[in-house]
This record gives C-alpha cells, structure tokens and sequence, in this order.
C-alpha cells in the first residue's frame, strides 16, 4: 500500500459517514417543512403578479397605475387599490458557519448547533422551492438551485462532513439587487465582522435575516463548581475552580452580545431570530419563512 493508502481509506471513511447521514438528514428537514408547510397553505402575498388578490384603500405613494377605477366608483369618495400576488420567482441566498464553533451539544438529547442549522435550512429550502423560488449560496459562484432537487443539491453543497475555522465569520458578498438572505451561526465572532458583511449586504440592496442558533447550556449557564471549558477552533482549555460565581458576568456578556447582533440587524433593515436547539424547529422554521416572505414586501 502506498503512503496515500491511509489518506484515501480516511478520506473514504469520513465520506461513506457523510453518506449515510446525508438521507437522513434530508428525511427530517422534509418532514419539518412539511408541518410548517401545512400551516402556510393558502398565504398569500401581495406583489407584481397577474392573479387578482384583494383591494385596500389608496395611500399617498401608491402609483396612479395602481388605482381600481371600477372599484373605486363603487365606494363614496373613496379610492381603492388592486392587489395582485407575488408569482414572480425569487432568490434566497444562505450561509451557516462552517467553523467548529457550531459543533457543539451540551446533552444527548439535543442536535449540535451545526446539525440544527443544516437542517433547518434545508427545510427551508423546501419551503421555497415550493414556492417556485431559487435557493443560492451566500459567497459561491454557483447558480441558484430552483425546482424538486433544489433541497437535496443546497445539502449536498453545504459539505456537512467538512469544517474551516477560518471561515467563522460570515463572508463579504454581494447579491442581485431585491435578493434576500439568511446567515445561520451562534455568532461567536466580533459584531464587527458580522456588521461589515450585513452592511455590505444590504447597501446591494439584499434584505435579510441572522439566525443565532445557541445551545441551552450557552444561554443558560447551569455549570457549578470545577469546570473545564474547550474552545472548539482551537482546542484552548480553561479550567474555573468556582464555575457558579461567574454566572452573572457570563450573562450580562452574552446579552449584552445578543444585543449588538439585534442592532446590527435592525440597523440595516434585516430581521433577528434567535433560535435553541432544545426548542422544537418547526417554530424556528415557520418565524424563518414569515420573516422572509414579509421582508419580499420591502422596497430595496
């Protein structure tokens, strides 16, 4: 056997691993999509199509196009506008952070953050592929994934067996204008990189939503008396004697960093949710999809 042999029986075992749980994964994110979905039917939003929806009263603003005169002359001294519903397809552009920092679980019972995210995405995918959209990825040169295979191409790409550290801060992109993006990590990175990215999101005209997903053990703090904490990217170990006494600190820095990735958000006119892994995912999808499908509504 050549000096490649153990690199390429590695290299196989890590990938027949990625194999086996590529279905399963995907099994799940369509069973979740599926629930949400049945909660979705018949939403409908308001937009350039050609499919009659609803009238509303005229505003200041509303284009003289827009005006049903029909309508109007039925109502006393009152204009009304035509609604139609969004059919014209869109694109969602995502990103999960590929660093080790998601790979974690404090229990048995939970998904580590990296398993959570990837599935919620995907069943995100699902949702929008549904709905006739495209499903890109944020930083890749790629097209746009779009019809049945979308969700199985997007978890395929996402390369859940492969992690770079180095990548744990989301990228500097750039998207076509009126695209809307979602970005899936625990943000664990200066708010500084995170605001830069976004910023430059949205000065291209890209609308938006961070999703940190947090184990319950980050939020919380349940560690009491010696505890050995390890950084996942860099194997850095620290070790408190009275783990208990630093619970207060701990909270006021997570709320407080909670806090920064909201504005962040909000400051450039992006949606934030904050999602735990011990929470069911359905309620983390169905917010996801709601606050993408109302940010369709924005004017870029």
């Amino acid at each position: 056997m050549t000096s490649s042999g153990p690199q390429m029986l590695a290299v196989r075992h890590q990938a027949e691993k990625a194999a086996a749980l590529f279905p399963a994964m995907l099994l799940e994110a369509e069973r979740i999509a599926q629930s949400v979905s049945a909660g979705l039917h018949g939403r409908r939003r308001a937009g350039p199509g050609e499919t009659f929806w609803q009238h509303r009263p005229y505003v200041f603003g509303d284009p003289v196009s827009s005006i049903d005169w029909r309508q109007s002359a039925r109502a006393s001294g009152r204009l009304y506008v035509r609604q139609n519903e969004w059919e014209a397809a869109a694109a969602a552009y995502l990103w999960r952070d590929p660093s080790h920092s998601l790979d974690y679980a404090s229990a048995k019972d939970w998904p580590t953050k990296r398993r959570r995210a990837d599935i919620l995405l995907t069943a995100l995918t699902i949702l929008l592929s549904q709905a006739g959209e495209r499903i890109g990825l944020l930083g890749e040169e790629r097209r746009p994934f779009q019809g049945r295979t979308a969700p199985e191409r997007f978890l395929e790409a996402l390369h859940i067996d492969q992690f770079d550290d180095r990548q744990g801060a989301p990228p500097l992109a750039s998207t076509p204008a009126g695209a809307r993006v979602v970005m899936a990590s625990d943000f664990y990175t200066a708010p500084e990189g995170v605001e830069r990215a976004v910023a430059a999101l949205a000065g291209s005209g890209a609308k938006g939503v961070l999703l940190q997903i947090c184990d319950p053990a980050e939020e919380d703090f349940p560690f009491e008396g010696r505890v050995e904490f390890r950084d996942l990217e860099s194997a850095d170990r620290l070790v408190f004697g009275e783990t208990g006494s630093l619970a207060g600190a701990y909270k006021e820095k997570f709320a407080a960093h909670r806090d920064a990735l909201e504005t962040i958000a909000h400051k450039n006119g992006w949606s934030f949710l904050a999602h735990r892994t011990d929470r069911p995912p359905q309620t983390a999808l169905l917010a996801l999809f709601t606050a993408l499908a109302d940010l369709r509504l924005w004017k870029a």
